[in-house]
């Protein structure tokens, strides 16, 4: 859709000549000769961009560019005027113009202001759209009392600079609710930096952590700043705290006593100013009386304890994750929204869920791009075990009331629903592990109602 242009001027010349250099351009313009003229036509609906004359008759431009941000019109505006001067171009961009440019027009300088401008205002609403989608999956999904609290309690530490220790199992959520702390604190301008320290080799962590300086060891070319002097000002996450070696957990300890560190390699001390949060799915209890973990480390992390509940324990929220992760997964593949009926819910409530709210969200995928109506029941979800365990075979019961034709075409189907999932839905892989043609697979997926994944690296094979 092409951007819609306005100009204000009272000059017919400059109205004429500037419209007809943005249409070239391959804009939409419309022109009015005056401010008055200007607010009324934003009354009848929404413009990209404002070319606003300084000098108008009557409601000059400033005083038009004030009344269009008191009315919250977000379109840029670049001002124009023959009279000039640098009070009134600072005033201008105080007030939220985006550029200032002086008559006589140059109208190559006035294009390519205006394309800049326009280019401005779609970065700005890419950046919106984007921290939408980011928080609408940055979202503590629940209406469980477990949830209420939890959600309570990061409330209450969220604006404080307390250190926070969160407890849960793996898949709970715990990254998630860290992320929240800091989004409600006062350091939310600031980064959030997050380190696993189970995912870190143990003769780079203190490198990764503390930074380092050139020809600290081999392999350093350059220096390079720590993780915690990145987080400086902000929050630094520290996930999976219990697998920190106790070499790495005196030097944290150092620096969470004296609020300074020393790089790998380095001689000058840094300050650093940065909240700590961390996580962990062991019980650091044990872990200390088998000395694994140090003591006053424990104290120092452990201010304010969080515990995030496993999904089995907050069974209620399931059908609300359910939905939330759908609607996710519809706006990235494209598809509808798909619902779900009573037998669905229910086992989706019955089944244990191991990996809590991450295996939930791999299931939630999986009935996305596999499942091809509008509506989930509990055959779509036959691959869960009530005892808390996936996989693809019939429950006995279910097979007790089939045919051996029947159990054999179920066991198949989900086999290819498995095998799809694991490969992410790629036919060509899924193919090659089930040891089959790509068109017999194509042939029984239509067979069995599966939909095919239409993914960005494959296009559909004609059969």
């Amino acid at each position: 859709m092409k951007p819609t242009i306005l100009v204000v001027d009272d000059e017919p010349g400059v109205r004429s000549a500037l419209g007809g250099v943005l249409r070239d351009e391959g804009y939409t313009v419309e022109a009015v000769s005056s401010g008055e003229a200007c607010l009324e036509r934003m009354t009848r609906g929404a413009v990209d961009l404002i070319v606003l004359d300084v000098w108008l008759p009557g409601m000059d431009g400033l005083a038009t560019l004030a009344r269009l941000r008191e009315r919250q019109v977000d379109a840029q505006v670049v001002l124009i005027s023959g009279h000039g001067n640098i009070e009134s171009a600072v005033r201008a961009i105080k007030m939220g113009a985006f550029d200032f440019v002086e008559k006589p027009l140059s109208l190559e300088k006035t294009v390519l202001v205006i394309r800049n401008a326009l280019r401005q205002r779609r970065l700005e609403a890419e950046n919106r759209d984007l921290r939408a989608r980011v928080d609408r999956t940055q979202t503590m999904v629940g209406d469980s009392s477990a949830m209420r609290q939890l959600q309570e309690q990061v409330a209450m530490a969220a604006p404080t600079n307390g250190r926070v220790l969160i407890y849960g199992e793996n898949g709970t959520g715990k990254e998630l609710v860290a992320r929240t702390i800091h989004a409600l604190s006062r350091r939310r301008a600031s980064a959030f930096v997050e380190v696993n320290c189970a995912a870190i080799p143990e003769e780079l962590i203190e490198s990764e952590l503390f930074g380092h300086v050139r020809g600290a060891f081999t392999g350093a070319v350059a220096d390079r700043r720590g993780k915690f002097e990145v987080a400086d000002g902000g929050t630094i996450f520290l996930d999976e705290i219990g697998d920190m070696s106790l070499k790495t957990q005196a030097k944290v300890l150092r620096v969470l006593q004296e609020q300074t560190m020393d790089a790998v390699g380095g001689t000058t001390r840094i300050k650093v100013d940065a909240r700590v949060l961390a996580a962990t799915n062991k019980d650091l209890q044990a872990e200390i009386r088998a000395g694994r973990f140090r003591e006053d480390l424990y104290f120092r992390l452990n201010v304010i304890p969080i515990f995030v509940p496993p999904l089995r324990e907050r069974q209620e929220d399931i059908p609300l994750l359910a939905d939330h992760f759908m609607a996710e997964f519809a706006r990235e593949y494209g598809r509808r929204v798909k619902s779900f009926d009573r037998g669905a819910v229910n086992v989706l409530q019955q089944y244990a869920w191991p990996g809590n709210v991450r295996e939930l969200r791999n299931v939630i995928e999986r009935l996305v791009i596999m499942v091809p109506g509008d509506l989930i029941s509990s055959p779509d979800l036959s691959f869960l075990d009530s005892s808390g365990v996936a996989h693809p075979q019939v429950t006995e019961l279910h097979a007790e009331r089939q045919t051996l034709h029947e159990a054999r075409d179920q066991f198949e189907r989900d086999l290819i629903l498995r095998t799809l999932a694991e490969q992410q839905g790629n036919m060509s892989r899924t193919a090659e592990v089930l040891g089959v043609e790509r068109s017999n697979l194509y042939r029984k997926m239509k067979a069995f109602g599966i939909a095919q994944s239409r993914r960005a690296d494959e296009e559909p094979e004609a059969v």
